[in-house]
């Protein structure tokens, strides 16, 4: 049983070390501006994650720059980033969020966010849009608050 355990770690491993995406892949001098309707989620480490459907004609609305952020957060961009938001190229209609880690979501004490939930994020996206239609999360605003997920709360 042990010997069978440690092969299947040895086989899982590469798999996950391959989903998982580090900050250097994304585009940050870019950020993306996605709204929608949640599809799917998973609530778990590395990163809780979501599946967002958004809707054509998708536009920044013009008081993006102007939404209250989290404090703490202004140093790591703050409103400057809110300011260059722009929409993607692609068209894509699905795409996945990625969110912070569990233990980060839970220090800003964000609810677990369902299927059917409406939220807006500001994130980051692959290099010249290429690959899968995937967008790391700066900025999340659900239920009228606004989370700065890449710093942690005060």
């Amino acid at each position: 049983m042990k010997r069978r355990t440690l092969l299947m770690a040895c086989v899982a491993a590469p798999l996950a070390a391959q989903a998982h995406h580090g900050w250097s892949s994304f585009d940050q001098d870019r950020p993306i501006y996605l709204e929608g309707k949640v599809t799917k989620s998973s609530w778990r480490n590395p990163h809780a994650e979501l599946e967002l459907e958004v809707p054509a004609g998708l536009k920044v609305p013009p008081d993006l720059a102007q939404r209250a952020i989290p404090a703490q957060s202004a140093p790591v961009d703050g409103k400057a980033l809110l300011a260059k938001a722009v929409v993607p190229n692609r068209k894509d209609r699905k795409w996945e969020i990625e969110l912070a880690p569990l233990t980060r979501m839970e220090a800003w004490k964000v609810a677990e966010i369902k299927p059917g939930a409406m939220i807006s994020v500001v994130g980051f996206i692959f290099k010249e849009e290429k690959g899968e239609p995937i967008l790391r999360v700066e900025y999340l605003f659900v239920d009228g608050k606004a989370y700065g997920l890449r710093s942690s709360p005060a």
